[in-house]
Order: C-alpha cells, then structure tokens, then sequence
C-alpha cells in the first residue's frame, strides 16, 4: 500500500499544495501527480470498488485519479464548490464537505452529473468533517471557520431525518477539524483547541456513537508534536492515523497509545491521508 497525503498551500499554509506519496516505512516516494489541476488539494478517498482515488481540488474540481498517478476523471471546475473531505456514502456516491455552502454535497462517482446538496445550505456554520455510521446514520463535525467563527460540536442526522439533526456531542474541550468512524462504531475526531491558538491543545477524542459521551483521548505523550491535526484513517490493521503539520502520526487503536510520526517532513501542511494500492 501506498500512503497519499494532501499538502495544502496558500491561504491553507505554507505547504506543497500537492499530492504526496510515501512508502508504508514513511520513506518519501515523489508527488503523485503532477496534473496542474491538482491544486491546493484537500479531501481523499478510495472508490470501494473501482481502484480509483478521489480528490478534492482548491481548483473548485473534484479528480478520480489511477493508481498511475493520471487524472481519468474530472467534473471541470464547479462554481463556488470550496470542498472540504471527501468520503464515499453507503449509497456508492462521493460525498463533499462544502465549506463556503455550509453543507455536504454527493457526486455520482463517474463525475459526469451535478452535484447535490444533500443537507440544508448552512447547516452549520463550518463543516469540518463528516462520516457514516454502521447504522446508516450521518455525523458532522462543526467547527471554526479559518475567520474564527462557528462552534464546536458534532451533529448526528438519520436517514428519515436529515432536516432535523440532534446535536449528538457537546464538549468543552473540543475543537474538531475531521472525523471518522472507528472500528467498533464509535466516533473519532481531531481536534485542535481552542483552535488555531498558539498553545492549542491537540488530540484525537473517542466518542460513543450512541450518546455521545467521551471514551477516550489520544495524545502523543511527547512522541510527536502533533501540531494542526488534520485528517484521520484507520488503516487495515486497525491503526488510527493522523496527519499533522510535518508529520503523520500512528496511534494503536486498541491501547489508545501514540506509536509517533511514521512520516516527518517539513512543511507537510497536512489535510487529509489514505492508504491506496499499489
């Protein structure tokens, strides 16, 4: 398996603002791609079934790309589309965070349809990651927005009620800048508080599914410096990964121990990782 991560640039960051690729050791392999409409990338995901990787460009586009590194798909550049992560839904669609909207569109994973809002414009007041539970449940992390405002909680929405969600986790300490389900179902969520602060205090926290309570923090104890945290990936074997501002960071899910930086790389302004075939 091949380690991709998206480094962001301009106003994200002095990062790349490309597509990285690092062996399974951390070791740096090259950019990915260099297709010049990857431009200050941002959310990943792997088709379920085609060996297809999905990116979200800063160039208002959304990319299928082959594990070649070409680009065979593309939506050409959609208005206003600002998109955050990126995940596949239960329904085969490629779901996307949309930031300036507030809210979370699909795509049809051929890319050749419009895409669809499928929750209510504004829904809050960032979206800062989003996922679906083993039940069909969605969850929606809302956080700050790079112009300090929003909240800090993560909403649920059931498939009868998407128009109506129930604020399932509400804790003072979080500041979530992604979210992903776990193994065991639960909710797991990065988070930078308060955020953008210089003395943030950063974790991923474990949240229970069903009422929100907090189960676990992850912290890495002094075996990284875990700064800006980004997007998480559970990997095959059950490790939780986490990329970080110059580093992508292991934690063992089961212990809840911080196993260090498998990748450092300065100016590695992460957002979002996933491990592809080769």
């Amino acid at each position: 398996m091949t380690l991709l991560v998206t480094s962001a640039s301009g106003a994200n960051g002095n990062g790349f603002g490309a597509l990285l690729a690092f062996e399974s050791d951390g070791e740096q392999r090259n950019t990915f791609s260099d297709d010049d409409r990857i431009t200050d990338p941002r959310g990943l995901a792997v088709h379920p079934k085609e060996n297809l990787l999905f990116l979200n460009s800063g160039a208002d586009r959304v990319l299928a790309i082959s594990s070649q590194g070409r680009v065979v798909r593309d939506t050409g550049r959609i208005e206003g589309l600002n998109s955050g992560g990126g995940i596949f839904g239960p329904d085969g669609r490629y779901f996307v965070g949309l930031r300036s909207a507030r809210t979370i569109g699909a795509l049809a994973p051929s890319l050749d349809a419009a895409i669809e809002e499928i929750l209510p414009a504004r829904i809050v007041p960032f979206p800062r990651g989003f996922a679906f539970g083993h039940d069909g449940r969605l969850f929606l992390a809302s956080g700050i927005g790079p112009n300090g405002e929003g909240d800090n909680s993560i909403l649920v929405f059931s498939p009868a009620t998407r128009m109506r969600p129930t604020q399932l986790v509400a804790d003072s300490e979080l500041s979530p800048l992604d979210l992903a389900i776990a193994p065991n179902g639960n909710i797991v969520v990065s988070s930078e508080h308060p955020f953008a602060a210089e003395d943030a205090v950063t974790t991923v926290r474990e949240y229970d599914a069903t009422d929100g309570h907090l189960v676990r923090v992850f912290s890495p104890n002094g075996k990284a410096e875990f700064r800006k945290p980004r997007g998480l990936r559970f990997s095959s074997d059950g490790l939780l990964y986490c990329v970080a501002r110059d580093e992508v960071v292991a934690f063992d899910f089961s212990t809840g121990g911080c196993l260090g930086p498998i990748v450092r790389l300065s100016r590695l302004n992460g957002q979002a990782l996933v491990f592809f075939p080769k």
